[in-house]
């Protein structure tokens, strides 16, 4: 009985490919072929936040830029990573919480960014402290938020001394 069995499996596996196909691995298409080696896109969060894995350093920070909705949102990840890095060159990167950090070694992360749908949303850590005030309010006492929108310019000379003040002051230790 085993025998019939297994002589039954090859007459079914042969009745359902062509024979030319028996001993042939099926040729690649196109599509499959440009996928394989590629990096896989990180899966984008509500609001369009990129899902990146926690890591230290600026490759998951650009990870996170290159993964941001194309267009404005990933123009302003751009422009506000060139800005802290000319305000601030010896800047500590990480990715934590799906969101780039900056930081200060030894000091703690000074802010974070984050993808929501309407706006890009730039979270100061110790905004309270910052002159003159980053202009949302948080539920934390200490955190200030600014808010970046499509349509609006950004005044980087203000974001930039923000920057600056930020950078200087103690931060947070979220590792």
């Amino acid at each position: 009985m085993a025998g019939k069995t297994s002589k039954n499996s090859a007459t079914v596996a042969a009745v359902k490919r062509p024979s030319h196909a028996v001993n042939e691995k099926p040729a690649m298409t196109k599509s499959k072929a440009s996928l394989v080696g590629a990096k896989p896109q990180p899966k984008l969060l509500s609001g369009g936040n990129p899902q990146i894995a926690k890591a230290d350093g600026d490759a998951p920070v650009q990870d996170y830029i290159a993964a941001m909705p194309a267009g404005w949102k990933q123009d302003v990840g751009r422009r506000l990573d060139a800005l802290i890095m000319r305000t601030v060159p010896h800047v500590r990167k990480a990715v934590r919480w799906n969101s780039p950090f900056y930081g200060i070694e030894g000091q703690g992360w000074f802010l974070g960014v984050h993808c929501i749908t309407k706006y890009v949303k730039v979270a100061f850590f110790r905004g309270a402290s910052l002159r003159p005030l980053p202009p949302v309010e948080s539920k934390q006492k200490d955190v200030r938020y600014f808010h970046i929108h499509e349509d609006e310019p950004l005044d980087e000379k203000l974001v930039a001394s923000w920057i600056r003040q930020a950078s200087k002051l103690p931060g947070e230790n979220c590792f």
